[in-house]
């Protein structure tokens, strides 16, 4: 029938994902894409828009996907600030060793790229960081953290996912990993030992 997409949209659209989390939004090129996707540029262009329309709905999908993942591990209960931090970092690794998906992490290498991103683009990278950020300071506050502990180990426990992307795509062994993600929910334990004692 005329106007019927002989494809399926979803699939393509994960496909496309795949491409920008493997090269980053820069090295996306509309070659990389349609291989990728399996698509012609005319399909791509008349299915998603622009490179960057596609990218913003990689995102999207990207977000869909795992972000899910990071509020059920947020969700609780937690008996203490570390145990928060150390759900939160597993969620990241089981995606790491997912041998189906590419090493690191969508946003992470498209808040690398920043500059080469459209305004849209770069308000929507910055606001699923900040998202992740609040949500896991209430986690922390629910688990027992005061306010500035909440906030400096949210920060600390978000920059400490970034890096296990940034590990990942450099080689890194799981199990280095895994090192990183224990010593941060190790140091999340500190201050309330300090204040203990």
């Amino acid at each position: 029938m005329a106007g019927r997409k002989q494809f399926d949209v979803d699939e393509a659209l994960r496909r496309a994902m795949h491409v920008f989390w493997r090269w980053g939004y820069s090295e996306a090129s509309i070659d990389r894409l349609t291989e990728g996707t399996g698509l012609s540029r005319g399909s791509l262009y008349g299915t998603f828009g622009d490179k960057s329309a596609l990218f913003r709905k990689s995102l999207q999908r990207y977000a869909q996907t795992y972000h899910p993942l990071y509020e059920q591990a947020l969700s609780g209960p937690h008996s203490d600030p570390s145990t928060v931090v150390s759900a939160y970092l597993q969620v990241a690794l089981n995606r790491i060793a997912d041998p189906t998906v590419p090493d690191g992490c969508l946003l992470t290498v498209s808040a690398t790229q920043l500059p080469a991103l459209d305004a849209e683009g770069r308000a929507m990278v910055r606001a699923m960081i900040d998202g992740l950020r609040t949500r896991l300071e209430q986690a922390l506050l629910a688990a027992g953290a005061g306010d500035q502990e909440a906030a400096e180990l949210a920060l600390c426990t978000l920059a400490t996912n970034k890096s296990l992307a940034v590990l990942s795509r450099a080689g890194f062994t799981g199990k280095d990993l895994a090192t990183v993600a224990a010593a941060a929910a190790k140091n999340a334990e500190a201050p309330r030992r300090l204040g203990r004692e």
